[in-house]
Order: structure tokens, then sequence, then C-alpha cells
């Protein structure tokens, strides 16, 4: 009978990596989350658009929007703004630029006559280029 040594093997040893699945798991969630409320922040100011199959976005080498809301308030770069106030902000943009396109989005509910006075504005300060941006119906949707 032999009394030896017996071999042992060396056992596991501990991992000292990181593990990348649950950060990876966060990331990706993270990203999910994002890319949901973006479009939620393209605009602060609720409008209520009108409809129409024309209404595509167009691509306007420069533009400016302009937004009025239903209680006839104007909106520079969401900021309220008075109509003097916008002709000359606009007067500024017509100088650096004059081939600049201003954005109208009015709300479906606000007065003509209002429409006219902002355009009126923008014509005033050297702006010829005048979109107005519309939603398009929804599939089915009378319009």
């Amino acid at each position: 009978m032999a009394f030896g040594r017996l071999d042992r093997s060396q056992g596991a040893q501990p991992m000292s990596d990181i593990n990348m699945t649950p950060l990876i798991d966060v990331m990706l969630v993270l990203v999910v989350i994002f890319i949901i409320t973006a479009p939620l922040l393209a605009s602060s100011i609720k409008l209520d658009l009108p409809k129409t199959e024309a209404a595509r976005a167009g691509d306007a080498p420069q533009s400016v929007t302009v937004v009025v809301d239903a209680a006839g308030q104007t909106y520079l770069k969401d900021q309220a703004i008075a109509l003097d106030e916008l002709a000359r902000q606009l007067t500024l943009t017509a100088q650096a630029n004059a081939q600049t396109e201003v954005l109208l989005r009015a709300d479906k509910t606000v007065p003509y006559g209002r429409i006219v006075e902002v355009m009126g504005a923008a014509q005033t300060a050297g702006l010829n280029r005048i979109g107005f941006v519309a939603d398009t119906p929804a599939p089915g949707a009378k319009p």
C-alpha cells in the first residue's frame, strides 16, 4: 500500500470580467424609450392642424417655423412673440438669407385675418416663401 500524494487539480478560478449582458439590456431599453419619446418633444405647442392628402413635408434649404395657436397667440421658435417683434425677427432672418422659407403652422380654428397678419409681417420683412404645414388624415377618415 502506497500512500502517495493525490493530484488535485485547481478549482475554477473566480471570473474577473464584467458581465456585459445586463448593461447592454439597460442601454437597449433606454434607446427604445428615447426613440418613442423623441417625436413627442418636437413641438411643445398643442395644435389641431387641418388635414389634407397633399400634406407632405418639403425639403427647404433653410426655414423658420411660425406657430399660431387656437387663441391667436403667435410663437417663433416655441417662444410667444408679439406681431411687431415677429416682424423685426423675420427682418433679421431675411437679411441673413432672403431665400428662407416661413413654415406657418396654424390651428384650424384661427381666424383667417390673424393668419393674413402673420403672412403680411413675413412679406414686409422680405420673406416671400411661405409654406403652410398640415397633417395627413388618418386612413379611412373623412376630410
